[in-house]
């Protein structure tokens, strides 16, 4: 039988067939017409596995390509995660690649043929590019030594490429000022990891959605942020009548139009609901004994820890000097005076970020009753309710339901939680909190129940938390300050001990923080647009210009960051080379190279391993100052030499970086083409005409550092090849784990039920709720700890002059910056523009209404923006919220630069602002 089509263009045949495709592979009925149209479209694809460029959800991909091209990408119905299911964004994971203004040849900044600081940008050859950055580095280098050269990285990076990143900063620069993206959205959660566990990511999966019976979103809205993963939530509260979904938020956003109850709490006041829920705990007699007796100590820390930012005004602008002196002391308030049980008016002096921050110590459960007793009903509903239309008496039946709601036995619980927890001045304790009712309850690392922190970035986990590229941190949860980790990357690495500095780095904001004071010169960005999304970024965009500062921003199109880099590097996208991803579940995945990048453009696996061959041992590992490193064994502020070493393991001083740490022997010998896979193009060895495949030797070296640790993961093969959808690690005999810390399902849980077995802060002091009482380290294995945190205030809160709360976000149709999803034109006709959301009221008492254009001023500086009263975000009296996608709109240009001082994230959620009609 011969079906007739109807006449219609090519291009809508194409989109037609596609989107027939698409409903055909996650069993969407569609019509003989439409089928013959997908068969159409696909004559000619080959259809390959990948995995999505966006949120760390790790949807699975059919990406399709046809003359060296990827033309179209579809959900792939084997893939666990997503079920053949995409998003908005994920649909066009093809289209990202082709915007018309793709980045093609280095470019740098030139006046009569030479660099010059404030020349205009000309392209040159990746010769004349690497020649000149390796020139910058090294007397940047030879003038201040390791701590003034940084690498800003990404959650974005592939596995091999992250790894790539960590040997040249740690082992080849012998620097720590290595740090990525994922700082600015998931450090608190690595760090409430830290020290509640002792090792980091989630004990849970995402096939508890379709276990459990109540979810609690804190922060979250999950609907525009993890899209694919609220359509299984949609699902489960669809197909499972006794499914509940309770949203606690600062303001009503689409994932309230699913939820059964939305609170909406005051900015930072999760910190007291969370103390009243393990209150209600505590004294309903609700605790778990068993459990908690078993695998669980209390504990508590330093409460005066500061506000992340810097300690001098010397920096400030004008407006910010009275926020920022906070810095260094506070005046305690009502709330704050009675949920520490101190004095209204009290003046607390605050210490500064870093280790006294962090640190924390054991209590007796009675000292944890104690610390909650202020938490009481009464008080939490004053302090905490955030929508100054709804009544105290209904605020306060829906905080005893949410505590109703956890303590039931009846109920599988997960909580959920992504930005709004982490993004938070005391983001770390939130977490500890959040997991405290959980451990409490028994409700954790358990099939339907459990405390899941969700990831806002593909690989944040996969290549920024498990590679290391923090500046604290080295693979598999190891820690620069620790010895016996620096040797056993040493070892693995085939340097000489005492390559590694000791001396922990520059977080991403100290960083930037680095280039306005003079003390960092020389900054690489990788795959991040650091001037549009770090917060307070007036300050970094005229730091950037600063004489003595060398830029390269390397990047697949011409992003705001480009405005301010002095070297400008073109780089390749995800299906342009071979890669890995490593996600929010703890799932591994892999994706072989589709295509060509366009141009000149490279891979930055390639451009680190070129800069590298410029760079000598001579060079770097001699002796180099590191002012403030002071660390048994070394000399006061200096690291020694190694080249003597090295000359013994067969290196002489004219060896290059290239040849140390990629090109070893053992890596060459890992041959390319490989006959495992079809796929024969690497954008990584072409260039160089390389024999051997960088990145599975890369990915194989860096293996060795999770096996046997509760990190292991599975050989490279395994994961790039076509029937593999991933793995959750750890992965051992061959099989993944589904539960960690489960005796059930863990195979590094040998007995008793549970075992919290991470090595981190395993052995800590015992004290009270106020400090330390015995300063003796007591050894806790296999025991998680459930931690009491008072509510703080934020430093910055609206006043008679900044009236309002700014929040910030993302929305569905956009990601981060939109330096990819602006480029898609159906994405860009579905929301080309950045609004402010503002309440009705608000609005009209500053002489707005719905579509007028508005300035957003704080204390930092001021932008324009459209306004928006009427739908997809309702905020309360008091609050408005700007997303951040939009280059026209430079949102993080008045939001405060205040961090959590423990995990050193940036609170992007709450500033104060004042807005009106622009001029």
């Amino acid at each position: 039988m011969t079906t007739n089509l109807p006449q219609v263009k090519r291009r809508e045949l194409l989109k037609a067939g596609i989107a027939a495709s698409a409903a055909m592979t996650v069993g969407i009925p569609v019509s003989e017409v439409a089928k013959a149209a997908a068969g159409a479209a696909e004559n000619g694809i080959v259809w390959t596995k990948g995995v999505c460029r966006f949120c760390g959800t790790g949807c699975g991909l059919s990406v399709g390509v046809k003359d060296g091209r990827v033309v179209a990408t579809k959900g792939d119905p084997d893939a666990p995660v997503n079920r053949g299911l995409n998003c908005i964004k994920g649909y066009f994971n093809a289209k990202i690649l082709y915007g018309k203004d793709r980045l093609t040849k280095p470019l740098l900044r030139k006046t009569n043929g030479k660099y010059d600081k404030n020349g205009k940008f000309e392209a040159v050859s990746w010769e004349e590019a690497l020649d000149v950055m390796a020139d910058k580095f090294l007397q940047t280098y030879k003038a201040k030594g390791p701590t003034a050269v940084a690498i800003l990285g990404s959650g974005q990076y592939t596995i091999p490429e992250a790894y790539a990143a960590s040997k040249l900063v740690k082992a080849g620069w012998r620097s720590n000022n290595l740090d990525p993206n994922a700082r600015l959205c998931m450090a608190s959660a690595v760090v409430g990891f830290y020290q509640v566990f002792g090792i980091d990511e989630p004990a849970n999966n995402y096939s508890d959605i379709e276990k459990c019976n109540t979810m609690v979103l804190w922060g979250n809205n999950m609907a525009e942020a993890h899209p694919v993963l609220w359509s299984r939530v949609a699902d489960r509260k669809l197909t499972h009548a006794a499914t509940k979904i309770i949203n606690v938020t600062t303001y009503k956003n689409m994932s309230s139009n699913l939820a059964d109850t939305t609170i909406i709490f005051k900015p930072n006041t999760d910190l007291a609901i969370l103390n009243y829920i393990l209150r209600e705990i505590v004294n309903r007699g609700a605790v778990e004994q068993d459990f908690v007796n078993k695998h669980c100590i209390f504990a508590t820390g330093n409460v005066d820890i500061g506000y992340g930012m810097r300690p001098t005004d010397k920096f400030a602008f004008p407006a910010e000097k009275d926020v920022q002196k906070k810095q260094n002391e506070i005046v305690l308030d009502k709330w704050e005076a009675i949920a520490q049980g101190r004095k209204e008016g009290q003046v607390v002096k605050q210490v500064q970020q870093g280790g006294k921050a962090g640190g924390h110590w054991s209590i007796t459960f009675e000292e944890f009753k104690k610390g909650l007793e202020p938490y009481t009903l009464d008080f939490v509903a004053e302090l905490s309710k955030g929508d100054p239309d709804e009544s105290m008496e209904d605020f306060k039946k829906k905080l005893v339901a949410l505590a109703d709601t956890y303590i039931d036995k009846a109920n599988d619980i997960l909580s959920f939680w992504c930005m709004g927890a982490n993004q938070h001045q005391r983001g770390v304790w939130v977490n500890e909190q959040i997991y405290a009712v959980h451990l409490l309850l028994a409700k954790h690392a358990r099939p339907g129940n459990g405390a899941f922190s969700l990831t806002g970035q593909p690989s944040a986990c996969g290549s920024a938390r498990e590679v290391g590229t923090f500046c604290h941190r080295l693979p598999s949860d190891l820690l620069v300050a620790a010895k016996p980790a620096r040797v056993k990357s040493e070892k693995i690495w085939g340097i000489p001990e005492k390559t590694i500095n000791p001396k922990v780095g520059r977080a991403f904001m100290e960083i930037l923080r680095g280039m306005e004071d003079d003390s960092v010169n020389f900054v690489w960005t990788q795959v991040v647009n650091p001037f549009q999304a770090a917060p307070n970024s007036n300050h970094w965009l005229k730091a950037a210009r600063h004489p003595n500062n060398f830029i390269v921003v390397a990047d697949a199109y011409p992003t705001y960051s480009c405005r301010y880099a002095d070297l400008i590097l073109p780089a390749a996208m995800i299906f342009e080379k071979w890669g890995l991803y490593g996600n929010a579940e703890r799932r591994t995945q892999g994706w072989q190279q589709m295509a060509t990048p366009p141009g000149e453009a490279r891979t930055d696996l390639w451009m680190m391993m070129e800069f590298a061959k410029r760079i000598k041992l001579k060079d770097v590992w001699g002796e180099q100052s590191v002012p403030g490193l002071k660390v048994e064994g070394y000399e006061d502020g200096k690291l020694p030499s190694v080249l003597d070493e090295a000359q013994k393991m067969g290196y002489t001083p004219e060896t290059t970086l290239y040849e140390v740490l990629y090109a070893r022997k053992s890596n060459t010998n890992v041959a390319w083409p490989d006959p495992a896979f079809v796929c024969k193009i690497n954008s990584t060895a072409a260039p160089s005409k390389l024999n051997w495949f960088p990145e599975k030797a890369l990915f194989s070296e860096y293996r060795q550092f999770t096996l046997g640790d509760g990190h292991d993961l599975a050989d490279f093969d395994t994961y790039l090849n076509s029937k593999t959808r991933g793995l959750m690690w750890p992965v051992v005999n061959g099989k993944e784990t589904p539960y960690r810390f489960n005796q059930d399902f863990d195979p590094y849980v040998k007995e008793g039920g549970y075992a919290f077995y991470g090595k981190l802060f395993k052995a800590i002091p015992t004290g009270n709720l106020w400090g330390i009482t015995d300063p003796k380290p007591v050894p806790l294995p296999n025991k998680a700890k459930i931690f009491y945190r008072p509510y703080a205030a934020p430093v910055e809160q609206p006043d008679a002059n900044y009236d309002l709360w700014l929040c910030t976000g993302r929305i569905l149709e956009h990601w981060h910056t939109g330096s990819m999803t602006m480029r898609v034109p159906e994405l860009y006709r579905a929301q080309p523009n950045a609004f402010v959301y503002m309440n009705p009221d608000d609005a009209a008492k500053r002489g707005l209404k719905n579509g007028d254009v508005a300035t957003v001023e704080s204390r930092r500086g001021k932008i324009n923006a459209i306004v928006q009263t009427n739908q997809r975000n309702f905020m309360p009296k008091g609050s408005s919220w700007l997303a951040f996608f939009d280059e026209k709109v430079q949102t993080n240009q008045v939001v405060i630069d205040a961090t959590d001082p423990i995990s050193e994230e940036p609170d992007f959620k709450k500033s104060a602002v004042k807005i009106y009609k622009a001029q």
